[in-house]
């Protein structure tokens, strides 16, 4: 007895195919006929506060922009503002033998090490002081560390 060429399976995954095929074909004859260009249906445009529209922009409501005014590099730290980096804080802690401290940012609460080689003044507990910060091998250091009158 003769084994049919293809199983029911088969048959069934090649009329799927076929009618996906016939489908596919009836829509593309349906946007032919109805005119409309597939390209104008996905253009989007911007508007001047970034939000993205259907409607091009008005050509009246162009800005003008000067060519002066774009600047398309950093500004040299000569432009730049100087910063105070002065800060002020409270010494937490501090071993005379070991030679080492901490103390507690005014501003940020932030808990610093210092080192008896980075002190101006010799401090003690509960201090208020004025330092410096720089960055040290484990982390941020107080440098430059001053009594605060």
């Amino acid at each position: 007895m003769a084994r049919p060429t293809g199983s029911w399976n088969k048959k069934e995954l090649q009329k799927k195919k076929e009618t996906k095929r016939k489908e596919k074909e009836q829509k593309k004859l349906e946007r032919k006929e109805s005119g409309k260009s597939s390209l104008d249906d996905m253009i989007a445009y911007v508007d001047e506060n970034g939000m993205i529209t259907t409607t091009p922009p008005d050509p009246n409501a162009k800005v003008e922009i000067e060519l002066d005014d774009i600047l398309i590099s950093v500004p040299k730290d000569d432009e730049l503002e100087p910063t105070d980096t002065t800060r002020r804080g409270t010494v937490t802690f501090f071993n005379e033998a070991k030679g080492f401290g901490f103390i507690k940012d005014g501003r940020t609460q932030e808990s610093l090490f210092v080192h008896v080689n980075g002190l101006i003044d010799s401090i003690k507990e509960n201090d208020k002081v004025q330092y410096e910060v720089e960055k040290g091998a484990k982390g941020p250091v107080a440098v430059r560390v001053k009594l605060d009158k």
